[in-house]
């Protein structure tokens, strides 16, 4: 009998592909980074008023705070070393380093999704069942619910690493995607390796992170909407509130869900550019739609702005 020993092939480096044949990408990089500093500061300020003002010390703050941590998180995964990788020419990266990309870009982007079924089932509570608004959603089930999500994310996505560590690499070493992207990775073992299970993974993953919240986010706007109308609420600011989380949710999944459900009929270029997007607008755009869309929130930012303020101009003035 002989022993059924079988060697991994791992390669030392891979080869990032990106763009291929656009000509003036580097405006497009510039625009990137533009955006990863407008979201960094954004999802900051948002950070430092929840801290600094006790009124918004609520349990639905919790989870605001919590997504702009995220958007921070997932933007620091992803542009800086797209910019290093393409401004500088340094598209080689190891195969650790590699794994550890796709590993954190994939875990905060799960956590976006996460983060935003949570606040569509605080808007649900709070106005389909007002009432029991204070016992459902306290600060301690605001923290479970967070800490739950963050240990499932983490959890999906080291299976979904765990599985490449079992695929042999003896082809082609070149990722046609502008990160560590998980199908084209596995895709290159396809030919020396059972890649089954990695291939199941791509199409569960999707529907756990992005279609079944998805669809709760749905339902739960459409019960929403039915209490809005049979209830006598104060309408203007549950819509207003509401419609600030739905236009998050719409920038969100739209984008990414489009890409995935039509993957194999666009171009890389086309995959490349809407999913880099879907990646950077919406921790951009987060911060901005809060402030402007939710009044409490505005409020606070300008009482915020107002001692600041005072505090800079108190000195000069006493000079």
């Amino acid at each position: 009998w002989s022993s059924n020993i079988t060697t991994i092939i791992r390669p030392p480096y891979f080869y990032i592909s990106g763009f291929t044949g656009i000509p003036h990408m580097k405006y497009y990089y510039v625009f990137l980074s533009l955006v990863y500093i407008i979201s960094l500061m954004g999802n900051t300020f948002i950070m430092i008023v929840i801290y600094v003002d006790q009124s918004l010390h609520s349990p639905k703050y919790i989870a605001v705070l919590n997504l702009a941590f995220t958007d921070i998180c997932e933007t620091t995964a992803l542009v800086p070393k797209v910019l290093d990788m393409f401004l500088f020419g340094r598209q080689f990266i190891s195969y650790d380093q590699c794994l550890t990309n796709l590993f954190f870009v994939f875990v905060f982007l799960t956590m976006q999704s996460f983060n935003l079924t949570i606040l569509s089932y605080d808007r649900l509570v709070a106005i389909c069942c007002p009432l029991r608004y204070h016992m459902l959603v306290s600060h301690r089930s605001m923290f479970q619910l967070t800490g739950a999500a963050w240990a499932f994310a983490v959890f999906i996505i080291l299976i979904l690493v765990g599985f490449i560590t079992r695929l042999s690499f003896c082809g082609s070493v070149v990722i046609n995607s502008y990160f560590c992207d998980h199908y084209p990775l596995f895709s290159l073992a396809a030919p020396c390796s059972d890649v089954l299970p990695n291939d199941v993974m791509s199409y569960l993953d999707p529907v756990v992170v992005l279609y079944i919240p998805m669809v709760f986010i749905i339902a739960s706007y459409v019960c929403i909407i039915h209490a809005l109308f049979t209830i006598t609420l104060p309408k203007d600011r549950a819509m207003k509130t509401c419609t600030s989380h739905l236009i998050l949710v719409a920038i969100f999944y739209l984008p990414i869900n489009i890409t995935y459900i039509f993957s194999s009929f666009i171009p890389t270029n086309i995959r490349i550019i809407n999913l880099s997007l879907t990646s950077v607008l919406p921790p951009m755009l987060n911060p901005i739609i809060y402030v402007l869309k939710t009044e409490e929130f505005k409020e606070s930012s300008k009482r915020l702005l107002k001692r600041v303020a005072q505090r800079t101009v108190g000195p000069v003035k006493s000079t």
